[in-house]
């Protein structure tokens, strides 16, 4: 139904037969399903193809065959449920340019005798019905019950038996509304700080200071963001998408001893000279690795080498800088490389292009993840000990949080790599979950329609400006949101 499911021709031709007005939801709707679907569907043929290999007798292949069977119709039924993303996109869609007809009809009436310019009228009943049709959308979704958002409790009483009973949480749309708020932001600061430009640069004021802050906002978004997010996987991960802690985890190829005893350092748990019975955790990782068993005991090693942090590379920190990067750059391409082909043109030009591209943000990610252990050394090892001090205490300091939070203040920086136009969608990606760190992943359903406000606010100024000034929506966003709502 859209340009980016379609072929121009294709689309002109499907779009003709369909009312004008109904257009936006079709195409909201059809966009929808296929986000919904498509990610679960090629996940589902990914473990099919691994278990057929894997899989030799006529009944185990039978048997993969009934349960793929059985998935993709669960995947593809799923998808069309009511309270499902693909009705949310079609109701808010939908719903706002169905209801600007209605309110731009109405409000005409309302306002005949007002001094309200036509502009005004129709900019008001583009954000009102944007705004009604986000909010019972959102409702849509957060009145699906989820087995994520509910605890079983034992409530014993001396009057009555014991008796189990379920608490509901609301938040499980709280990741949606993020992204809302952070485009709705995106657009004020970005329209704000235009008209700043063009007053300023009119007057000859504009200064090369404002100049270098506007080219570096996006990386220090980005930085910031990262910083935040990284610092919540290490230490409370829960505030963070199982998915997305899974993907991090696996980027950052790290003995999950090692993240333990530097979170039992910051909650006090593991002290530097004291017999707190925390031994074990790193002298297994010792023995696995070959090393001394005194250098995982916190009494007698004051602080535990660095070479433990570097798991097998040695004691130079900068040769495991060197390592993590070779290996997370070659961890990088085989993600990002077939992807970019897939994406080019299949001709000697379009391969290269996409060998680039891909070395490029392969680049990109394995300096991430160097920098983040590289910061932790240069707090433990190389700046730390010189600035902090190398008293026990000190060291207890090092390692109970300052030296993560380096690493997580560095490694964001590595969006520099990337061209301009990636690292703003890189920011713009990161921010919502770098401000999920911030907030409860659940709460009280008292307090849900504070969330459905500020989702239904933040959805009506991107759709007005969707509407009126498609430019400012920075991004892929923009391009989807300006082909779904055209007529």
């Amino acid at each position: 139904m859209t340009s980016f499911l379609l072929p121009q021709r294709g689309r002109r031709k499907l779009d003709d037969s369909i009312p004008p007005l109904l257009r936006p939801l079709i195409r909201a709707y059809v966009l929808g399903y296929a986000s919904a679907v498509a990610p679960r569907l090629l996940t589902l043929v990914l473990q099919y193809v691994t278990r057929r290999r894997k899989d030799k007798g006529a009944a185990s292949v039978t048997q993969t065959h009934d349960s793929f069977i059985t998935s993709l119709q669960r995947i593809l039924r799923g998808g069309l449920e009511l309270q499902r993303f693909p009705t949310f996109c079609a109701a808010l869609v939908g719903g706002t340019t169905l209801l600007e007809v209605v309110l731009d009809s109405a409000l005409s009436r309302l306002l005949s005798t007002s001094q309200l310019t036509i502009l005004v009228q129709k900019r008001l009943s583009r954000w009102l019905s944007s705004f009604i049709s986000a909010w019972f959308s959102l409702r849509l979704l957060q009145s699906k019950k989820s087995d994520g958002f509910s605890d079983t409790v034992t409530i014993n009483s001396n009057l009555q038996p014991a008796r189990r009973e379920t608490i509901r949480y609301a938040g499980r749309t709280l990741d949606l509304t993020l992204f809302a708020t952070t485009r709705a932001l995106d657009v004020i600061v970005g329209e704000l700080w235009s008209r700043r430009r063009q007053r300023r640069a009119a007057a000859g004021q504009w200064t090369q200071l404002e100049t270098l802050l506007s080219k570096l906002t996006d990386t220090t978004i980005f930085a910031t963001s990262s910083a935040l997010i990284m610092w919540a996987w290490f230490y409370s991960p829960c505030k963070l998408p199982k998915s997305y802690t899974k993907w991090i985890s696996s980027a950052a190829a790290v003995d999950s001893r090692l993240i333990e005893a530097l979170r039992r350092c910051r909650k006090g748990e593991l002290r530097y000279g004291e017999e707190t019975g925390q031994a074990p955790l790193l002298q297994s990782m010792c023995a696995d690795y070959k090393w001394p068993p005194e250098w995982g005991d916190p009494v007698k090693s004051i602080p535990f080498p660095c070479e433990i942090v570097h798991m097998g590379c040695g004691p130079s920190c900068e040769h495991h800088a060197l390592s993590r990067f070779y290996r997370s750059f070659k961890w990088s391409m085989v993600t990002y490389l077939p992807l970019n082909i897939l994406a080019r043109k299949k001709n000697l030009k379009g391969l290269q292009t996409a060998f680039l591209s891909a070395a490029r943000s392969s680049s990109f990610l394995a300096a991430f993840i160097t920098l983040f252990y590289y910061g932790v050394c240069l707090a433990r090892t190389r700046l730390g000990p010189h600035i902090i001090g190398k008293d026990i205490q000190c060291r207890q300091t090092i390692d109970a949080g300052l030296c993560v939070g380096s690493g997580c203040f560095l490694c964001g920086w590595s969006v520099l790599l990337e061209k301009t136009a990636r690292r703003k969608e890189l920011a713009l990606f990161v921010a919502p979950r770098a401000m999920a760190t911030l907030l409860p992943r659940r709460y009280s359903p008292d307090k849900q329609w504070r969330e459905t406000f500020v989702f239904a606010f933040s959805t009506a100024v991107v759709f007005t400006c969707a509407l009126e000034n498609p430019k400012r929506l920075r991004g892929v966003l923009g391009k989807i949101l300006r082909s779904v709502l055209e007529a």
